[in-house]
Formats: structure tokens, C-alpha cells, sequence
């Protein structure tokens, strides 16, 4: 049951206080990601968690910039986990994404809020980040493919409510 409530009860989070996950529980939330599932057990995800500042910095600007700003598309969050996968992977994709939401999931079970956002592909396919990638010991050659990243913190409010659910939902029985 516990699961169930929070599968329903986790939503994005958009606003982070300014105070750096414990590193116990930065581990149980990236933990979550390697363990989910991936195509042919292939697991071909990698995680970068940022906590510099330096590097947040950069990353912040670099994903502002692909949106055409300048403010933080992560609004404040303190730790950044991107997620790359393997360029070679028939189900990267896939394998990162559910990877991201395993951490998302986790995150909200732990207290802690998860945002996930977009624009990891096109920061590290540009020069900038494949050397920003190669000084982090990685590959810089575009054998890594950025899918999300995971914004985490400790919320500053609470979320809002869920919005009502859309009757999306066919049964062919």
C-alpha cells in the first residue's frame, strides 16, 4: 500500500531549500535508479551526481541557454543527477527514463523533492559538454547519450494537489 500512495501522492517540485541532501540518502535515491529495469538487463545508465557549485553553475547555464534564459530550470535545486545512457543501447531511452522515475519515486518516499528536467540530449551532444563530460573522467566521444536530469532537494512548500486524472484508460477484455 505504501508503494501505491506514493506512485499517486509524488509530484514535481519547484521550489528547494538551500541545503544539501545527506549523502545516505542521495544513495538510497540513485540506488533506486540503477535497480530499475532496463531492456535485456543491458543496464546501460549512467548517473553524474552534481553537488559542486562550479558544475551546477554550468549546467544550470548551459540548459538555460538551450531554452533561450538565463534563469535556473532547476530551480534552486542543491543536487542534479544526470542521466546518460549508452548511445548503443537499442532501449537507452527507455532504460534511462524509467531510471529517472525510479529516482523521482524513491525521492518522494524518502521526503525529498525530485523534479526532472529535459534538455540532457542537446548539453551533452554539444562541445561544451562532451568536455564538460571528459573532465569528469567520461567519455567525451558521444558514446553517452544525456536522457533527463533529476533536480533533488528538500522541498520548500508542499506540492500541490493532484489535478483530476483523464478517463485515458480502454479495457479490451
Amino acid at each position: 500500500m505504501e508503494t501505491l500512495e506514493t506512485l499517486m501522492e509524488r509530484r514535481s517540485c519547484r521550489a528547494f531549500e538551500n541545503r544539501q541532501l545527506e549523502r545516505e540518502v542521495l544513495e538510497k535515491i540513485v540506488e533506486a535508479g540503477r535497480f530499475a529495469p532496463s531492456g535485456m538487463g543491458r543496464q546501460p545508465v549512467h548517473f553524474v551526481i552534481v553537488q559542486d557549485e562550479k558544475a551546477r553553475a554550468q549546467i544550470t547555464r548551459m540548459n538555460a541557454e538551450i531554452m533561450g534564459g538565463s534563469g535556473d530550470p532547476f530551480y534552486g535545486a542543491p543536487t542534479i543527477v544526470a542521466v546518460l545512457v549508452d548511445a548503443n543501447a537499442p532501449t537507452g531511452i527507455e532504460d534511462g527514463s524509467l531510471a529517472l522515475g525510479n529516482m523521482m519515486n524513491a525521492a518522494h518516499s524518502l521526503g525529498v523533492g525530485s523534479c526532472w528536467i529535459h534538455r540532457a540530449r542537446e548539453e551533452f551532444s554539444s562541445g561544451e559538454g562532451r568536455e564538460l563530460l571528459r573532465s569528469w573522467g567520461l567519455p567525451g566521444d558521444g558514446s553517452l547519450v544525456g536522457v533527463g536530469h533529476c533536480a533533488l532537494g528538500y522541498p520548500a512548500k508542499d506540492a500541490r494537489p493532484a489535478k483530476p486524472r483523464r478517463a485515458n484508460v480502454t479495457w479490451v477484455a
